[in-house]
């Protein structure tokens, strides 16, 4: 068979659906990964441009001028898939560019063909169920879509979000009508969009818990020895990730710990609900912004504790890995967050957006050693028995099959 794979970015496939690639290439069937143009190249492309026509990926690494996204096209075709190439402004909200998208993705599916359609973010899930309906290929019971998060319009709060939160109930709920299989990675959000009204009868739908941790790439990592003490939250820089309320209980915890680090990693977001990197000066020395990384595990290591204040979540991939790595967790008790963190067991929930239960918690860890270690042989056990990235990709797997 073969089979799509549609994503908003390279690095987002890479770094979540590999396994999956890997397992649809071993039992032969052809995967094509179908992504936004490298960033280099720039949104506004010629409109007659070959957007929907395969090419391949560049094979040079990071750092010697080739652009990350370049880099992670060659993970994925070092993984066996071919690549592919739409237009796509990922957080814009310009009808007129996301016509654009929806006609490259139209033009992708009446050349290639293909059997399957596996989809995932939103706007691949939204306007990918589209094309492919007007293409009539693959066919609807075919077009398997993934819920990973539910994003910016789904915070509620000010009237441009649930301004954007009713459009969005509608375009989700025209792209399931044209689907045959929907997948959600925690219960929350499915209740959610039950709730709303926006999942019609006929599709199928099941829970899948997130992507899945490589268990060997993530192995168990001692603690820091010594006094050395660090705080890691791992995300892209967006508000929702709870960034702030992050600095705030560094900020709080500082006075009676100067000798601890509180430190973020991730790339920088632009756009709505995005995080600027030079809010990171407010906070003086308390927190340190170490920017983007190809490889976490060094940073994983080096932590006390993995910390993810986010109001929402899929699943989190940084939680995950952390737990993998042997590390203790502290999360928002919020949707998707609570599917990876047993509160008292591998970790602490705290209320969303409490900066000061955020601070008890860490604090709790940086005065039991035996309490963190603890947590982090508990979050080791969890991933194996639930979280293995092998299990859940064949299971996905053969529900493509």
């Amino acid at each position: 068979m073969n089979i799509v794979i549609l994503g908003n970015q390279a690095r987002a496939v890479s770094n979540f659906w590999v396994p999956l690639i890997r397992k649809l290439t071993g039992r032969g069937h052809r995967v094509t990964v179908l992504v936004p143009f490298p960033e280099q190249a720039g949104a506004a492309l010629p409109a007659d441009h070959a957007a929907c026509l395969p090419d391949s990926a560049s094979t040079g690494p990071e750092g010697t001028g080739a652009s990350a996204e370049e880099a992670h096209e060659a993970v994925l075709a070092a993984a066996g898939a071919r690549m592919a190439h739409y237009r796509l402004d990922r957080k814009g909200l310009n009808p007129v560019r996301d016509l654009a998208t929806l006609i490259d993705l139209y033009r992708f599916f009446r050349k290639q063909r293909p059997d399957r359609l596996f989809a995932s973010t939103i706007k691949p899930v939204i306007y990918g169920s589209m094309a492919s309906a007007l293409a009539r290929c693959p066919a609807r019971t075919h077009r398997h879509l993934m819920i990973t998060g539910l994003g910016y319009m789904f915070e509620g709060g000010s009237r441009l979000k649930k301004m954007l939160m009713w459009l969005a109930r509608g375009l989700y709920r025209l792209a399931f009508s044209l689907s045959g299989h929907l997948y959600f990675q925690n219960r929350d959000d499915r209740e959610l969009f039950e709730g709303l009204s926006i999942i019609p009868r006929g599709i199928r739908v099941d829970c899948i818990p997130g992507t899945g941790v490589d268990l060997c790439k993530f192995a168990v990592q001692p603690l820091p020895s010594g006094q050395f003490r660090r705080f890691l939250l791992v995300g892209r820089l967006l508000e929702a990730k709870g960034i702030e309320e992050f600095c705030q209980a560094a900020a709080l915890l500082r006075p009676a710990f100067p000798e601890v680090e509180f430190v973020v990693l991730g790339p920088e977001e632009h756009g709505p609900g995005a995080f600027a990197a030079q809010r990171f000066s407010r906070w003086g020395n308390a927190v340190t912004y170490l920017g983007a990384t190809a490889d976490v595990r060094p940073y994983l290591a080096g932590a006390w504790a993995v910390v993810l204040p986010s109001w929402r979540e899929g699943v989190p991939c940084s939680l995950m890995e952390a737990m993998s790595s042997g590390r203790a967790v502290v999360a928002a008790d919020a949707p998707g967050s609570r599917e990876v963190v047993r509160d008292g067991v591998n970790g602490f929930l705290v209320p969303v957006r409490d900066a000061a239960s955020l601070a008890g918690a860490m604090e709790r860890l940086l005065r039991d050693p035996e309490l963190c270690a603890e947590f982090g042989r508990a979050g080791r056990r969890i991933v194996e028995e639930e979280f293995d990235a092998e299990s859940i990709a064949g299971n996905i797997a053969d529900r493509l099959e």
